[in-house]
């Protein structure tokens, strides 16, 4: 928190009035975190109650920080979410009913989320610093480099020849590309500056253009390695190696891809969606070249986790290091110190930047979390899913994506994914679902936002560059991201598709299933067909989707 605050209070601001005030709280917040590192010792010995007016107003100044902190760097509804449950924590004794608790005292309360492990200084801060902020830096560093081009050189020449090449272009870079910035927005922003202008040049309809990189951007979050930082929130939550997860979310994030590819075949029977020319994709040897870039660190990154059997972190840092030393060079193998310096500049503002961003959405949950395991209201929210739901699963199911969906429009999907969980998790396991299958259709449900109105990140940043109606762009984007609204159902359906590292002959044959139901889904609803066809084609889809299949 301590080096995440400058960059909030003293880098982000945009007027004189905000950097001032920000210099206030950047002295306030070296203090008091100053204060708490000096004395943990002393705190340790008080269990997490505080002691005395001075350690009071520490508390207080500490949570002011934190939700301000959030507030400049993502926007008031989360501060606003977390103040809500502070006054819940602090004021819920007076409410009538199961939903008030039996009070806290104030030492106690704040000092659970100020010196103890219940708050700001829990597991899910643990994660953001010792794994999410090195996998951030590694982000950094492959797009201070060539790799970016690289991704983009390599979706040219594997699909910018076909039937709506620049489209499907937009496809595979994004994937790619998503996979280490875990940022709709950021996706939109950088392969969108390439992908949508040759897209509009071939004469695709702008809401297509954007609806496109929109969905295809979206996409990165689900995608591993980087998933958003979600993938390692998600190995705190439920236990389960990063390895496992990888394995688990990689066959439904390619779904997913897969069906925008598919929509976008259907949309070819629509248009008349040109192929990138011949003089626009690059040579053989510029793809090789660049490839290369993003190659190796990768390489590296997978061969010590898998292979090496090191930490995800110890992974990371190795493909960092040869990311640094593949700063030297650009595409023509060149080697320049001026422009080595600026790269490394640009990596130490990109990461220090986004770690920062990830810091005040992590520790604001965190005070969330903190709130709900005080009070008991995860519990009792558990408990009022289970009786509106019946105890029938997928009406749980449904107020859970409900519940992602309205928050997610709010909040960054990270954490959405935390709040969700921690309140609808529990419920939904003990309906029957296994741990990873829960979090995957909760993280999954917390990212619907970027593509659905009335709140749609992604679509509001593409339809922009494409300048067109946000409206037209959102209905298309949905239509091509529908894979978005039916795989998590169809990972409750079909749980071994996310058994690959267990059973991967299980998981492929699901994962066919669920591909060919997929790709009638998108047809249908995209294909140029009759009424009845359309209809029919959307149907079977779903019910390939669904339907149960015994293998014995």
């Amino acid at each position: 928190m301590l080096l995440a605050v400058p960059w909030v209070f003293l880098y982000l601001p945009k007027s004189r009035i905000a950097w001032l005030t920000g210099v206030v709280f950047t002295a306030l917040g070296a203090l008091t975190t100053l204060w708490v590192v000096w004395n943990q010792e002393m705190l340790s010995d008080q269990y997490g109650s505080l002691e005395g007016g001075f350690q009071v107003g520490i508390a207080a100044t500490l949570i002011i920080l934190v939700l301000e902190m959030a507030r400049r760097a993502i926007g008031w509804p989360l501060p606003f979410i977390t103040v809500l449950a502070l006054c819940y924590g602090l004021f819920g004794a007076y409410l009538p009913g199961e939903f008030g608790h039996p009070g806290l005292p104030l030492e106690s309360f704040l000092g659970t989320m100020t010196i103890a492990e219940g708050g700001l200084w829990g597991s899910l801060t643990g994660v953001s610093v010792n794994i999410v902020a090195i996998f951030v830096i590694m982000g950094a560093v492959l797009n201070a480099g060539e790799a970016g081009q690289g991704f983009m050189n390599l979706a040219m020449v594997a699909a910018g020849h076909l039937k709506g090449g620049a489209a499907k272009v937009s496809v595979l870079s994004s994937a790619l590309f998503g996979s280490i910035s875990g940022s709709a927005s950021a996706n939109v922003a950088s392969t969108g500056a390439i992908t949508l202008p040759a897209m509009r040049k071939l004469g695709y309809p702008p809401r297509l253009a954007g609806a496109v990189e929109a969905v295809a951007s979206s996409g990165g979050q689900i995608m591993p390695p980087l998933m958003g930082a979600g993938a390692f929130v998600m190995v705190e939550l439920t236990g389960i190696p990063y390895t496992q997860i990888m394995g688990a979310a990689i066959l439904p994030a390619i779904l997913f891809f897969l069906t925008v590819w598919m929509g976008i075949n259907a949309y070819a029977t629509r248009y008349d969606l040109s192929p990138v020319g011949a003089d626009q994709r690059p040579s053989h040897k510029t793809v090789i070249v660049t490839v290369a870039f993003f190659a190796i660190p990768f390489a590296i990154l997978l061969e010590r986790m898998f292979f090496g059997g090191f930490t995800p972190q110890y992974a990371s840092s190795s493909a960092i290091l040869a990311g640094l030393v593949l700063l030297f060079l650009d595409a023509n193998l060149s080697f320049s110190l001026s422009r080595t310096a600026q790269r490394f500049e640009a990596v130490a503002l990109a990461a220090g930047r986004q770690i920062a961003m990830i810091a005040s959405i992590i520790l604001c949950a965190g005070l969330v979390i903190g709130v709900l395991a005080q009070t008991g209201l995860g519990i009792k929210i558990t408990s009022l899913i289970l009786s509106v739901g019946g105890g029938n699963l997928w009406a749980a199911l449904l107020l859970t994506g409900i519940a992602c969906l309205l928050l997610g429009m709010e909040v960054p999907t990270t954490a959405a994914y935390v709040i969700c969980i921690s309140v609808a998790g529990p419920a939904l396991m003990e309906l029957g679902l296994a741990p990873l299958q829960a979090h995957l259709f909760v993280f999954w449900f917390a990212l619907l936002s970027t593509i659905t109105p009335p709140v749609c990140g992604a679509v509001f940043i593409a339809a922009g560059m494409v300048e067109e109606n946000w409206i037209k762009v959102a209905l298309t984007a949905m239509a091509l991201g529908v894979g978005l609204y039916i795989i998590p159902l169809g990972i409750i359906a079909n749980p071994a598709i996310i058994s690959l590292v267990s059973t991967p002959l299980l998981a492929l044959l699901f994962f066919v299933k669920m591909a060919v139901g997929l790709s009638a889904v998108s047809y249908g609803l995209i294909g140029k067909y009759k009424v009845s066809v359309k209809i029919g084609l959307f149907a079977l889809g779903l019910v390939i989707v669904f339907i149960p299949i015994e293998i014995g």
